[in-house]
């Protein structure tokens, strides 16, 4: 056994296993560092992805009857690497970080430990990191440290279903014994994400109990078609169980006032008898913006510009109320720079949790023990990975101010690409308002975005214009390793001219999610998009 035991950590800290494991990773890191060209995104050369290549890695991949020795076994990893995109100043496409040294330190000493995050006694760390972190964002947000709880969860999604899993048995808490009415209804903007669609349809509430709500021009949810599909809910017998407040939409940052959505609920809760309706803020995408909640715009300490202040006190406006909502989430390895996966789920009331906990006698193995006191046997997961320590050391490194310059950047970067790309493009609206996100649409000839939301196309005119537009995305995909931008094909709904059915809206996207996205690489993404452009143009075979 002693050859196999030096294939693993030492047990006593001695100085030789160290060296050796610590050779290994500054090997690992200077061969990965050797594939980083700041010009491009992929590490070293991508792939040729041929229609078979999944199919010959298939029939190629065999089980080594011996371990390889640990050079081949780096060599290996290596080409593993090899065309996976590198978060740098090149990817402007969506929310996928560049994690911050802080925090990779905290998930090698989270891998390193190997804590099971489930009960304290097999992950001190992860629960005691967890306790932390839980108590500093309920403070910051406006919950109560001593009545919150929160848990580390799979991302936004695993926050939406949690909190949807809340929102039931809060109201029927024998539902885990005799299962769910089969009256109950969800509401979201229609530009939600799809987690709570999945999570509807995992549940066994259904799809079509979910009913999606009108948005306004800012993208944020419509307060009057929101009551009035509750209303109509409520005469046809059902039960409105759950409110989705998205605080940050994934593709323009359109922000739901939970203030107003509070106000609604509150009142058709009293007109109708109901049960309180659950809110659960979605802020998996914007909830690192709450980090401005207690900003001095007036004094302004950090020195940010003028209309940089004016976009984050809008934000302050509306996300200073999330605390009015039943939970939300921190994803941190969105705008919060983590590595994947660390979220928090946040209740606002931790004995919410009571309904969908275990019996220790479910649990002989753990919960019926008379020693450790952390058991987090709420959770959907059993075994949970100990990332509230990944998290803990982003918030320790960055601070408060920290993150409040990062997130600040992203604005002032996005201001300036919309102003360059407006003086270089006569063909081209923004689509959103300012946010760490510009959404844009491209026409052949005259810009007419004013027409087609007001309705003055036909459904002909604007599949055209989208047409126009995949076109375009698909072109500039090609050299997704020199610049990488963004698209969807849902950026909003419109209703066409004659028609009594809205479609969606096609659009790029420029998103900015690295600390080397700045104000002087603008100019080059504007480069990167008039080459393209006038490649299109000369070659609209490509539509």
């Amino acid at each position: 056994m002693k050859e196999m035991q030096q294939l693993f950590p030492s047990i006593d800290g001695n100085e030789q296993q160290r060296n050796d494991f610590l050779g290994y990773v500054s090997e690992l890191v200077s061969k990965l560092d050797e594939l980083k060209d700041p010009k491009k995104l992929s590490l070293g050369e991508m792939p040729d992805y041929t229609k078979d290549y999944y199919e010959q890695v298939m029939n190629q991949a065999m089980i080594p009857e011996n371990g390889v020795a640990i050079q081949e076994l780096i060599d290996q990893l290596i080409e593993l690497a090899k065309g996976q995109r590198y978060i740098n100043s090149n990817y402007v496409a969506n929310a996928v970080p560049l994690p911050n040294i802080p925090s990779l330190l905290g998930n090698l000493l989270m891998v390193l430990t190997n804590g099971n995050g489930l009960w304290d006694v097999e992950g001190a760390a992860p629960a005691l990191a967890e306790v932390k972190i839980t108590s500093m964002l309920s403070k910051m947000i406006g919950y109560n440290p001593e009545k919150s709880g929160g848990y580390t969860t799979w991302g936004g999604q695993g926050a939406v279903f949690n909190s949807l899993r809340l929102a039931i048995t809060r109201q029927f808490p024998e539902s885990n014994k005799e299962g769910i009415p089969n009256n109950l209804y969800c509401f979201c903007s229609e530009l939600s994400h799809y987690s709570l669609y999945k999570s509807v349809e995992a549940t066994g509430i259904g799809i079509n109990n979910m009913i999606r709500v009108k948005v306004n021009d800012d993208h944020s949810m419509n307060i009057d078609d929101l009551k009035e599909k509750i209303e109509a809910v409520i005469a046809n017998g059902g039960i409105p169980l759950y409110i989705l407040a998205t605080m940050g939409t994934t593709d323009t940052f359109g922000i739901d006032s939970i203030k107003e959505i509070k106000e609604v609920a509150m009142k058709l809760e009293d007109e109708h008898n109901l049960k309180p309706i659950y809110i659960h803020a979605d802020s998996a995408m914007g909830g690192m913006y709450t980090f401005f909640n207690d900003y001095d715009f007036a004094q302004n300490p950090l020195d940010f510009e003028p209309r940089v202040c004016d976009t984050l006190s809008n934000f302050q406006s509306k996300f200073k109320f999330i605390h009015l909502a039943d939970s939300m989430v921190f994803d941190f390895h969105k705008l919060g720079q983590t590595p994947y996966i660390s979220s928090l789920f946040l209740v606002k009331n931790k004995s919410d949790l009571v309904n969908v906990d275990l019996d220790s006698s479910e649990t002989p193995y753990i919960g019926n023990r008379g020693y450790g006191s952390y058991h987090t046997s709420y959770t959907l997961e059993c075994s949970r990975m100990g990332s509230s320590i990944t998290i803990l050391a982003s918030l320790l490194g960055l601070g408060i101010e920290g993150y409040q310059r990062l997130l600040a950047n992203y604005i002032l970067v996005n201001h300036h690409f919309r102003d360059s790309l407006k003086e270089s493009f006569s063909n081209v609206a923004v689509t959103n308002e300012v946010s760490p996100i510009t959404t844009f649409r491209f026409y052949q000839d005259e810009v007419v975005w004013e027409k087609e939301k007001n309705g003055e196309l036909t459904i002909d005119e604007i599949r055209e214009i989208n047409d126009y537009n995949d076109g375009f995305a698909e072109l500039i995909g090609i050299e997704r390793d020199v610049v990488y931008f963004g698209n969807t094909k849902k950026q909003r709904l419109i209703l066409p001219k004659g028609s009594e059915k809205r479609i969606p809206i096609y659009a790029h996207k420029f998103f900015s999610i690295s600390p080397y996205t700045t104000v002087e690489e603008v100019e080059r993404y504007i480069g990167f998009l008039k080459d393209h452009m006038n490649m299109y143009e000369k070659q609209p075979v490509l539509m």
